[in-house]
């Protein structure tokens, strides 16, 4: 083959489809070889493509890397619609200059970008057998759409400099089990994945992503895997979004709300997801987010950091979502949203605010936090209580660390759990005060009638003692410490004797009790 890029013209040894694409080239224009039926030019389809569509990989590779001057007042660029590429693409460790853009074209055999440096490629509703990409460059736009790929895509390492798009994309699984391979990506705008189908593990280690991350309306699948998605240590400067998308024409619904009436398509993933130690600038969203796990699978946000969680999905029936060391400003949540107990992990986790969505009742609350503690944990019953205390709901932040304590009284001995429901009768804990005046109250009315009925002889005669006042005497022993000037001048025998010995014992339990309580509100305060 003769080497004639140097004035233009098409070398010798290219088909006639080659030379038109040469030509296509040099003016910049649109190479359409598709035949106008929906069912042949179908990339995906089953219907072959022969030679009279279809131009060897090299010759596209010669045109990118090394191709011919453009012609007078025209840019080169390569824009192929419904063409086969034959062969292997290897364009590794390359530099492309023109503008790169396929639509429904078809290639037999994997694409090799290792390294390659771009300005802005797009390849749109291609069938390609695999994207090796790691650590390829873009300065501009990297698209993806509605391409299917059968042994999954690598990007390593990749730099994108503005937008990666992979809506409607459909991965396969390579041979470990991964759709695709995106660990240490960066991408300086958006990365848009509305839509996906990923039949292996999404792995996002490390990546970063300038802008937001959109998963909407996205499958993720990875049968006999344990995580469908892997992004811990993932940083997102604004907002990463596994929400529903409305399916419809176009099917580009980042950033807006699908249209009343439209048909919906929910996120949905089919194995463990992982952020662990993930930055998220604005927020997590999880509306209408549908997780299937196994037993040992996990929705871990471990140590995530967001201004925002909305935890709104559907409450996964099996495997754990795990908060543990999590720090939010405002939680959002919804009380069908969270799993049962074992269910949940959140030891550790911190959160400012809470913003329940519909009808959230402190004792379903409390159903929340007692699900996260098979074992008894102060901790989350003393954060739900700071955060209630905060937003001025004292009465339901006392009731919370009431729950505290009578959780806590299940893991004590037999004479601790005997004391803990003294405590609970009759001052609940010191959380509810006012109990223990009515139990006062009650004793002293009882004690007093019934010791206004008692035979009381002075212990000292010749009048050495105050008048009989039988109210006076049973406040006398009912009130410790305290001296009334009843108690230590009259003798009673038999039962009376008794009596008052159990008032005074009653007494004291009440005293320590108010003083346990009083304590522990000086300490709140």
């Amino acid at each position: 083959m003769v080497d004639t890029t140097g004035t233009g013209e098409p070398p010798e040894g290219l088909t006639d489809v080659e030379r038109g694409m040469w030509q296509a080239f040099r003016s910049g224009a649109v190479y359409d070889l598709s035949s106008g039926d929906r069912t042949v030019d179908d990339p995906h389809g089953s219907h072959a493509w022969g030679s009279e569509r279809s131009v060897r990989a090299r010759i596209v590779c010669w045109l990118l890397l090394d191709g011919p001057p453009a012609l007078a007042g025209r840019v080169s660029a390569l824009k192929l619609v419904g063409v086969r590429i034959t062969d292997l693409l290897d364009l590794a460790g390359g530099t492309v200059v023109p503008y790169v853009e396929m639509n429904a074209c078809r290639f037999e055999k994997e694409i090799l970008l290792p390294e390659a440096r771009f300005t802005t490629v797009r390849l749109v509703d291609c069938s390609i057998p695999r994207l090796e990409a790691a650590r390829v460059h873009t300065e501009g736009d990297l698209h993806l759409p509605r391409c299917r790929f059968h042994n999954g895509i690598r990007l390593t390492d990749a730099q994108i400099g503005t937008d990666l798009l992979l809506n409607q994309a459909v991965v396969h699984r390579d041979r470990r089990g991964r759709s695709i391979m995106a660990d240490g990506l960066t991408v300086g705008q958006d990365l848009q994945a509305e839509m996906l189908q990923a039949h292996g593990e999404l792995s996002l280690r490390g990546a970063k992503v300038g802008v937001s991350l959109s998963l909407r309306g996205s499958r993720l699948a990875n049968p006999g895997g344990r995580r469908a998605l892997n992004a811990p240590q993932l940083t997102v400067e604004r907002s990463l979004y596994l929400t529903p998308a409305g399916l419809g024409n176009p099917v580009l619904t980042s950033g807006t709300t699908p249209a009343r009436g439209t048909r919906v398509q929910h996120f949905e993933c089919l194995g463990g997801i992982r952020l662990d130690d993930g930055r998220f600038g604005d927020a997590v969203d999880l509306e209408q987010a549908h997780f299937v796990m196994e037993d040992d699978q996990e929705l871990s946000l471990r140590r995530i950091q967001t201004p925002e969680l909305r935890f709104l999905g559907r409450r996964p029936e099996r495997g754990r979502v795990v908060l543990s060391g999590a720090r939010i400003v405002n939680l959002v949540d919804m009380a069908a949203s969270w799993p049962g107990p074992g269910g949940l992990a959140m030891g550790g986790f911190a959160y400012e605010n809470l913003v329940p969505r519909r009808s959230f009742p402190l004792a379903r609350r409390l159903d929340w936090v007692a699900a996260a503690t098979p074992e008894y944990n102060p901790e989350p019953y003393e954060r739900l209580a700071t955060v209630l205390r905060n937003s001025g709901e004292d009465a339901d932040a006392r009731e919370v660390l009431l729950a505290k304590q009578r959780r806590r009284r299940e893991t004590l001995p037999l004479a601790g759990k005997l004391w803990g429901y003294v405590q609970d009768w009759t001052v609940a804990y010191g959380y509810r005060p006012g109990r223990a005046a009515v139990w006062m109250t009650v004793l002293w009315a009882v004690s007093a009638v019934a010791f206004s009925q008692a035979d009381h002889p002075p212990l000292k005669g010749g009048g050495e003692h105050p008048d009989w006042n039988a109210s006076l005497f049973a406040l006398d022993l009912l009130l410790p410490v305290i001296d009334l000037g009843q108690e230590g001048y009259w003798k009673l025998h038999s039962g009376w004797q008794w009596a008052a010995a159990a008032l005074i014992i009653v007494g004291w339990i009440l005293a320590t009790t108010v003083a346990a309580g009083a304590t522990r509100l000086l300490r709140r305060g």
